[in-house]
């Protein structure tokens, strides 16, 4: 990986101050690392989006403080401000060169996808995104691409011991059985359809279930029993013999 340079300046606002330093597009950072002496620095907002967009976690960046002093650094943090998703922080890590460091390296997938895919009767499932390898700062690399043209039937899958970078330079801190990407069933479009529709005729046959059900309680709550009615037209008759007046 090519080494970048970004340049910054030793910062002495600190707390809440550097409030002011962001209002201005500079960003507070500070630099630290394994026998080294840490310091507060700030570089310029949109210099740094840009280096860091190259760059990533695992490329070197060569941080020019001032006009003399140079510190290989990489990226280790960026703090990011709830609200606005601005950057609002930078960690710097300061390697030495001729130490090993661990990092974690994207896997990205390339290729043409598989047929069964195309025809929608599988998907490409990666389950690692990324993996830890231990290596020189100056032999890391910026991802590790992942060909996917390869798999061709319903759980073929691509494992760690199977990805191709430089392995004499790069050593993976996980097992290599450990599955990248694997050909998994896809539901289709005409079941996804079928589905739909069972679960639609499903649900109107509940809904007309309940309906009918209402009805008849309904029904039920409304009609007197028979001995109600003929206890009705007696009451009914004694009390119209009782209001007729007498042929006196």
């Amino acid at each position: 990986m090519d080494r970048l340079s970004l340049k910054a300046e030793e910062r002495k606002i600190l707390g809440k101050k550097v409030k002011k330093l962001r209002e201005d597009g500079q960003l507070p950072g500070h630099v630290f690392g394994k026998g080294v002496e840490s310091e507060s620095v700030c570089v310029d907002g949109k210099t740094f989006l840009k280096t860091f967009k190259e760059a990533g976690e695992t490329g070197l960046i060569d941080l020019k403080i001032g006009a003399e002093k140079v510190r290989p650094v990489m990226v280790r943090g960026v703090q990011y401000d709830p609200v606005s998703d601005e950057p609002i922080h930078i960690d710097f890590y300061q390697v030495n060169l001729s130490e090993k460091v661990k990092v974690p390296v994207p896997l990205v997938l390339i290729g043409e996808q598989p047929e069964s895919v195309k025809l929608g009767e599988a998907i490409v499932l990666q389950t690692l995104n990324e993996i830890e390898v231990e290596a020189l700062p100056t032999d890391l690399v910026e991802k590790i691409e992942v060909d996917i043209s390869t798999l061709q039937n319903i759980d073929d899958a691509i494992t760690v011991g199977q990805l191709q970078f430089d392995k004499d330079k790069l050593t993976v801190q996980v097992p290599e059985e450990e599955i990248v990407v694997k050909l998994a069933p896809a539901v289709t479009a005409e079941m996804e359809k079928l589905l739909e529709e069972q679960a639609a005729e499903a649900a109107a046959v509940a809904v007309e279930a309940a309906a009918v059900e209402g009805e008849e309680a309904a029904v039920e709550g409304e009609a007197p029993a028979e001995g109600e009615v003929a206890e009705q037209k007696t009451e009914a008759g004694e009390q119209e013999s009782t209001e007729k007046p007498s042929a006196e």
